[in-house]
This record gives C-alpha cells, structure tokens and sequence, in this order.
C-alpha cells in the first residue's frame, strides 16, 4: 500500500488542518500496520514453505523411539532430522548452539560470559552469513532445510519455550560444524582468558575439582578386516566416550541416495559417527598437535601496539566484542571487551611477560561440507576424496567397508611445522621458523589401509600402535604428529586383538566390554610389594592387612560384585588426585608417578585412606562394585542431579582411566556417597558389512530427553549390561517395530 493512499483514504480536510502532531502519529500509525502486514505476510510465506517441505518426509519412530527418516532430497531428510531431533530434545538442540555462537550467557547469565568471549573471538555472525552467502547450492539449501526443520518445530509447538533462540537462521549451521564435543576452541582455558581480559576479581569462581573427578576423553574404535572374521565380512565397532545424552541416535535416507545410521550431535543435521549401506566410520579424539600457541613479544610505540615479527614491527589487531548477557532479574544486560590478535591468532592469555596467540582450523564451511559429505561416500575411494577437504582436526578415523578393506586416518588438518620446535609449548612467536607453512598432504600423514594383522585400532592414543607390529613408525613423522603416546585401554585393545580369529558382531561385542583392567594389573603388584617390604611392627601392616588381602586375590577384573574393584578404584581415584598436584619435573605421566616416583608411603596412606572412606560411607571397606558404583537419570536437565534415596541401576564397568574399554566416569556427587556416572560409553554400535549391512547398538538411557517419555530410560538396562539391541536399518528389518508413522508438524496443526 502506497502512504499517499493510505492518507488519501483517511484524512479528512478537517485532519489536514490538525497539528503537525497528529499527522505524524498516523503516519507512525500507517508504517506501523504496513510492517505488521508485511510481516503476516512473510510468516505466512514461511510457514507454507514449511508445510510444503513437510509433505515430503517420512518420520518412523520404531520401538525403542528411533527416528527413521526418509525425504524425496537430501534437503527433505535434512528438515525431517532436525525437526525429530526437537522433538526428542530441543533443550539440548538450542543449548548447543547457544554455546556454538557464544550467546550462553543470554540464557544463563552472568557466568557464562566467559565462555562467550572465547567462542566470539573465533565465531562472528557476519563471517559465518558471507560463508552462508558463498557456499555451493548444495550446501545452502541443506542449512536452508535446517532451519525450516527446527523453526517448523517451534511453530506448531508454541508449549516450547526456547530461552533465546526463537528463529534459526540457516548461516548458524555453519557455527557447529565438525561434531566434536567441544572442538579445538575449548583448548582455550577459561580462567587465563578471564586474567587476561577481565578487570577486578572474576565474576565466577573456578571449582577446583579432584583431577579424578575428570575422565579421560576419548573413544574405542576397531576395525577387523573380512579374513580374521567367521563370515569373511569386515566388522567395525563405534564407541564414542562423551557426556551422557550428547548425541541422537537415528537414521536419515532420501530418494537421491542417502541413507546413513549413527550418532547426531544434538543439532547438527549430519551422521557424526555411524555408517551407511557400504562404509562405516569411527571418530576418536585424537591427541595430534594441529593447535599451537605462539608467545608474541610486545611493544607500545606512539601510543599503538605492535608486535615482533623477525625484522619488523607488525601491528596488533584490535576489535570490539559485546557480549550479551542476562542478568538475575531477567533483564539483559552487555559487557564489551577489546580483543587482540596477530597474524597467529587471537591473544587469548599472558606467560612471562609475552602475550599468548593461539592458531587453530577454523574453516566452518569446508569442515560442514566434509561432514555431510563422507555420510555419502561409498567405499575407501570416495571417503578418502571427501578427506581431501582437510577440514577435520579433531579426529583420528578408523573406516571399514562392504569391500573388506579397513584403514586409520589421521586428522586431516595438519598444519606442516619445523620439528625443531616443541610445539606442545608456546613457541616463539617473533621467529618466522614456527609459522604454520601450509597443511600436509595426505599422504604425509600417519595411515593405515588393510594391514596384514587384519585389525585396526585407536583408543585416542598415538597411531603407532593401531596396528601392533604393523602401524605407523613413530620415526617416520614429525613430532607433533601426537603428543600422549599410548594409554591403557591401547594396551588392553592391542592384548585381545592379537592373535584374533573367527570374529563375530557377538565376539566383537564381548571384546568391546572386557573386564580387564591393565593398569590396575601394573598398580596393585607394586602397592603389594610395598606391604611385604613394611617392617613388622608398621602399625600400617596391621590396619592394611584385610585390604591387602583382597586385592592379592583379584584378578584385575571389574564385576558387579567385585568387591576388589570397588577398593582399587578408591585407591586409584586417592592416589591420583595426590599425584597430579605432585611436582613432576620429570615429565612423567600420572601412571608413572602412581608407579615409581610417588613411593611407598604415598600408596600405603592412599589405601588407608581410600578404606577409610569406605568404611566411613558404607560400613565396610569390603563392598561389592555394583553397591557404589550407579547410573541414574532422574529429569532431563542438562547437569543432572543425583540423589542416593532415588533408584538407580549398578554398573559393572569403571573409568576408562584404568584401561577398561568400556568407560563409566562416575564420581561422588553433593550429598551423594554413591559414585553416579556422567560420561563415557554413551552410544555403542558394532556394524557388519555383509552383502546387506548389519548392526547392533546402545545408548545411554533412552532417546528422548523428556521424563515423561517411555523412552526416556527404556535402554539404560541394557546399557548397563552391554545388551545391544537389534538396529533396524532396512526395512524389512523395521516391520513389525514400528510405534508411530508421521509427517513433521505443518501448520494446519498449529492452534
């Protein structure tokens, strides 16, 4: 509607000889209404969008809850996959994006600025909208069904209340796109950037928790080639070890070929780890150095910053960042901090007197194109083309296929470096030697393709071992190509696949929770020497004798009734947190300490120590493992809560920490004397690739974050038990465990 005849047909001769007030209180009233109009008219469009879209997916939801979607396109399954995903969580949905885009402290307030500030320095709106802008057709109208999907969902689901996202954009795809839990930005610790930037005393105190209280992060995943197995097909096991309800589990097909099964990061519309009709893909952390920090000398001249770079004087970098947030009463508040960066990277803490750069990948539309694409790929061929994006940093990637090969990838974003330099360090940022000189090629790279053992594994240790005698050479590749060496559960995996034969999805499945505990097996020995070596009259030799003698007897096993675990778990949890504050000049790791330098004494008052507890919180330092040890889920909030009066179920299998590879990380809680697990084995699958590919699998608890869902805790039973349940991935296979069969909401369901 043109103004001129909006007020042709409104004002009166009378109103034109009104004050010069009144004409503009309509005219403000007259853009107004044309706004509004357009709008209704915009939301309008959307929403038939959205309608239209929906009529062409499927969404199965099969007995356990699993969504099985199907669209005409890719883009049809992407907006059905999203819209499940809401419907199973949309808390989780939003949370992570929240957290991807730096805006949590709009929902949580004040203490999450922090955490906001960092993701800002690498993460800009208008960076990832001219991304957005310039990715192929392909790619957009993927995050254009994204967004459609989930702001679908909140249409026709006004009980939802989002806490701050109530629109997607389909540009904020591109802020979470790799599907790591946490990505290379939380190398970024918290406290030093708050030092740095903040001014006064920080806005949230730091916990500092027991180092015990932490487990390892990581995955198991193996590979076993088709002549080690009964059926002559190759077998690959999926086990990634993250929080508790971080990922869906579902599968997404489309008529242009697509059909992928696995685990989702809550939001992400890709298959992060889980497999196809022909491949399969593991993701494990990896422990590569492809993130370095750069010690940046600097000097104040004529009132301006610069920094050394050889020769020259280059100028700092220096931008503006506000950072929203909500106050306690609900209203928002904003605080802006002037951020600096060099040539490396954003300066993100200080040490002896150098300000601290930090370089890491950060290249959100070619790592969301990767991600999307080797869901597609085919066979070894095609995974390793899509690998040639080189926009996936932290991975290792264990591949098996329905042509019998199996191979181990390295991260593929690997910065190439001069090896003199440590770059596990700052390194001298003035000295054009440690500068990034480009990526390696693949081929430069540690890898493995079809091993003559037959097996491959990494369990976020070096790739030196993934193959036993036939891996990597350790000699053969710089340095910083990892940086931990091996861990127990790579000792303990390298243990059972040698010598492997007529394996089977069963005996991979039993293989995946083995009971053995390696590093307990080198700990307790020691521990035992030192009670023989006590004089007789040590008042420790009388106190200890009991514990002694139950732990002289173990075979290294956990068990739900093993009473041996549960008080080598307390003497572990004791003596680590006492060695991980120890001095450590000599670089050794925490397992060393536990061995050699901690001595005698530190692990005889550990064991006191850890009996007292016990005896203290339980009665009797003798206890079965099931007694203390718990999965429990009792709301779907985010941070669980834990009470010892509410029912829980025992769990047989401990940390990862000592080499179980099967991970429980539990710990006390506040007012909890049980341990209560958060983390590690959160989706399990073993996957046989036959001439038709066949799967089992697990997740923790259920699929859907909502209590009053029968699928909230409906596998937790199972999980505990490792019972894989049967994964319906054709549908001959869904017949007959099928609940519900729907198109995502439209508005015609609106209210």
């Amino acid at each position: 509607m043109m103004l001129s005849s909006f007020f042709g047909s409104r004002l009166t001769n009378d109103d034109r000889r009104q004050p010069q007030k009144r004409r503009e209180r309509l005219l403000l009233t007259a853009l107004l209404a044309i706004s509004l109009a357009a709008t209704a008219h915009a939301n309008s469009a959307e929403q038939a969008r959205w309608h239209r879209e929906s009529q062409a997916v499927t969404i199965t939801r099969d007995d356990w809850g699993i969504a099985h979607v199907h669209g005409k396109t890719d883009a049809d399954a992407v907006f059905g996959m999203a819209y499940a995903q809401a419907e199973d969580d949309f808390n989780r949905v939003e949370t992570n994006y929240l957290n991807a885009m730096g805006r949590l402290a709009e929902a949580e307030g004040e203490s999450a600025i922090w955490r906001d500030l960092r993701m800002k320095l690498f993460i800009d709106p208008n960076d990832l909208q001219r991304d957005y802008a310039s990715s192929p057709d392909w790619l957009k109208s993927l995050m254009n069904a994204w967004a459609d999907g989930l702001n679908d969902y909140l249409a026709t689901h006004p009980d939802v209340h989002p806490r701050v996202i109530t629109h997607f954009e389909p540009w904020m795809a591109l802020s979470f796109s790799e599907g790591s839990i946490g990505g290379d930005i939380e190398r970024v610790k918290l406290d030093p950037l708050q030092a740095f930037y903040g001014t006064g005393k920080p806005t949230v105190a730091s916990l500092d928790l027991p180092s015990s209280w932490v487990e390892p992060s990581g995955s198991n995943g193996i590979a076993i080639a088709p002549k080690l197995t009964v059926d002559g097909h190759a077998l690959l096991l999926i086990n990634p070890h993250t929080s508790f309800y971080f990922r869906s589990e579902l599968q997404m097909s489309s008529d242009e070929g697509l059909d992928a099964y696995g685990a989702v990061t809550w939001g992400q519309f890709f298959i992060y780890q889980g497999f196809n009709r022909h491949i399969g893909w593991m993701h494990t952390s990896t422990t590569a150095d492809n993130v370095d920090e750069f010690a940046e000398t600097i000097v104040h001249q004529d009132g301006k910053l610069f920094y050394r770079y050889g020769n020259q004087l280059r100028p700092v970098s220096v931008r503006q960042i506000t950072v929203p947030y909500r106050k306690p009463n609900g209203a928002m508040a904003t605080r802006t901090f002037t951020v600096y960066a060099t040539h490396h990277g954003p300066i993100v803490r200080t040490e002896d007197g150098k300000w601290i750069a930090i370089a890491l990948m950060n290249k959100p539309m070619l790592a969301l194109e990767q991600s999307w694409l080797r869901t597609k790929a085919s066979d070894y061929a095609s995974y390793m083309k899509v690998a040639e994006l080189k926009a996936n940093s932290s991975n290792n990637t264990i591949f098996a296929d329905d042509k019998g090969e199996i191979a181990y990838l390295h991260p593929q974003f690997m910065p190439r470096r001069d090896n003199r330099f440590d770059y596990t360090k700052p390194v001298d940022g003035s000295d054009p030697a440690t500068d990034w000189q480009g990526l390696h090629a693949l081929n430069e790279l540690p890898h493995l393709l079809n091993p003559t053992n037959g097996w491959i594994m990494n369990t976020n240790d070096w790739p030196y071992s993934a193959a036993g005698p036939y891996s990597p050479r350790r000699e053969d590749y710089p340095r910083y190509m990892d940086t931990v060496g091996e861990n127990p559960r790579g000792v303990h995996a390298t243990m059972l696949l040698t010598n492997a034969q007529n394996m089977t999805l069963a005996s991979l499945i039993s293989l995946a929770f083995d009971s053995y505990l390696p590093e307990f097996a080198r700990q307790i020995p020691i521990l035992i020497q030192d009670y023989d070596a006590l004089p007789a009259n040590d008042p420790l030799k009388r106190q200890l004798a009991g514990p002694i003698a139950l732990l002289r007897g173990w075979n290294y096993r956990w068990g739900i009734t093993s009473m041996p675990t549960t008080l080598a778990v307390f003497w572990g949890d004791t003596l680590w947190d006492k060695m991980d504050k120890a001095d450590n000049a000599e670089g050794l790791s925490v397992y060393d300490r536990m061995a050699k330098t901690g001595g005698a004494n530190a692990r005889l008052q550990a064991l006191l120590e850890a009996s007292d507890r016990l005896q203290a919180d339980f009665g009797s330092w003798g206890i079965p493992w099931g007694e203390v040890n718990r999965y429990q889920r009792l709301t779907g909030d985010i941070v669980q809560p834990f009470n010892d009066a509410k029912p829980s179920i025992p769990v047989p299998f401990t940390s990862s920490r000592w080499g179980s590879l099967a991970s429980f990380g539990a710990h006390r809680w506040p007012g909890t004397k049980r341990y209560y697990g958060t983390s590690g084995n959160s989706f399990v699958a073993v996957v046989e690739f036959g001439d038709k590919v066949h799967a089992r699998a697990i997740t923790a608890g259920g699929e859907s974050g909502h209590p009053d869902s029968a699928h909230f805790n409906d596998e937790a039973e199972r999980y505990t038990t490792g019972n894989l349940r049967e994964v319906y991935f054709w549908p001959d296979e869904l017949a007959g465990h099928t609940e519900r069969v729907y198109q995502p909401s439209s508005i015609t369901s609106a209210p």
